[in-house]
């Protein structure tokens, strides 16, 4: 018999996947969530920022490093509609100039209430996915590093459940003076294992990324760049005609992009902000555009211990918050101590 609750759980996952219209057809869509709050600020993708923070290994693994290892990175997302994700993730430098870690990161959809086709109600039931992750990286020379980040994925929807696999496969690039930085990342290569009882087997939310990440020397900015969906030329979906489509290249161009921005007084705190025009063109309102695409936070780091705060505005229904704390247990310990 048709439940009704089924018919809630298909809705809930339909629904989270068309915040991208290159979404909908794809399972396991919470990879491609942003945990990190600097990362939500700056557009919610990036895979070319170089240095000390270890949430960037999430979206491109070659950029696990020496300055990451024995880091531990938290993060908690206030999401839509009561719905909350987040991850955790510990590193480790080995001497052969490589670099593992290891974490897991969950989406907690909430508690709903049953009821048959009659309305009767059955009771109540959960749906969740999570994702464990083994990462590895190996720097060839003091400018090109490449790194794999293996995932199991646990999917579990009311009564119904699935398990797959997912690879992340990238590599990165920085000149010697930190100055520019590039990545590029093939994400969420990986197959279904089990399907969902009575359903056909899914496709991963397989993408390509590229990106560049610019420090103007003597300059307190920083400026990122990412293409998205670089397997997918038209991210549009919505022109009717071909002469609707022929004016519309600039903006199916544009939504490939997305631009991000940092200003960094000091060392120990930033500004930073970014825009999304994917999806500002698919989630705003035509009467009322506000901030919907837009993305701001802010950070504060010492030698052990950074917090990070980002703020991505989706509709205007609600944004998402971004909470990260990155740790670096060594150096609390010592300070302790001393």
């Amino acid at each position: 018999m048709f439940r009704r609750k089924s018919l809630i759980i298909f809705l809930l996952i339909t629904n989270f996947s068309l915040f991208s219209q290159t979404g909908g057809n794809n399972i396991y869509e919470f990879l491609n969530l942003t945990h990190s709050g600097l990362i939500a600020s700056l557009g919610g993708s990036n895979v070319s920022i170089s240095g000390t923070n270890l949430n960037t290994a999430w979206h491109n693994p070659s950029l696990l490093n020496a300055e990451t290892g024995g880091t531990l990175a938290l993060n908690y997302v206030n999401y839509f509609a009561g719905i909350n994700y987040g991850m955790a993730m510990y590193s480790h430098s080995l001497k052969n100039r490589a670099g593992i870690a290891t974490g897991i990161t969950y989406l907690n959809y909430g508690t709903f209430t049953g009821s048959d086709p009659s309305g009767v109600i059955t009771g109540e039931f959960r749906a969740s996915e999570s994702a464990l992750s083994f990462m590895y990286s190996y720097l060839f020379d003091s400018a090109f590093s490449a790194g794999i980040n293996f995932k199991p994925v646990i999917s579990s929807l009311e009564r119904y459940n699935s398990f797959g696999v997912a690879f992340d496969l990238g590599v990165s690039w920085h000149n010697h003076s930190d100055h520019v930085s590039a990545g590029f990342v093939l994400r969420n290569v990986g197959y279904q294992l089990t399907k969902y009882a009575g359903e056909e087997r899914g496709k991963l939310p397989f993408e390509i990324l590229a990106g560049i990440t610019v420090k103007p020397e003597h300059a307190p900015l920083r400026f990122s760049f990412t293409l998205r969906h670089l397997e997918k030329y038209d991210l549009t979906h919505n022109y009717l005609d071909e002469e609707k489509r022929k004016n519309g290249f600039f903006d199916n161009l544009m939504r490939h992009f997305i631009v991000g921005a940092e200003i960094i007084p000091h060392k120990n705190f930033y500004l930073s902000a970014g825009y999304n025009h994917q999806r500002r063109s698919e989630l705003a309102t035509g009467s009322k555009m506000a901030g919907t695409g837009f993305s701001w936070g802010f950070g504060i780091n010492s030698s052990a211990l950074s917090i990070e705060f980002g703020r991505s505005s989706y509709h205007l229904a609600g944004s998402s918050t971004h909470f990260s704390v990155v740790i670096k247990p060594g150096s609390v310990f010592s300070k302790m101590r001393s």
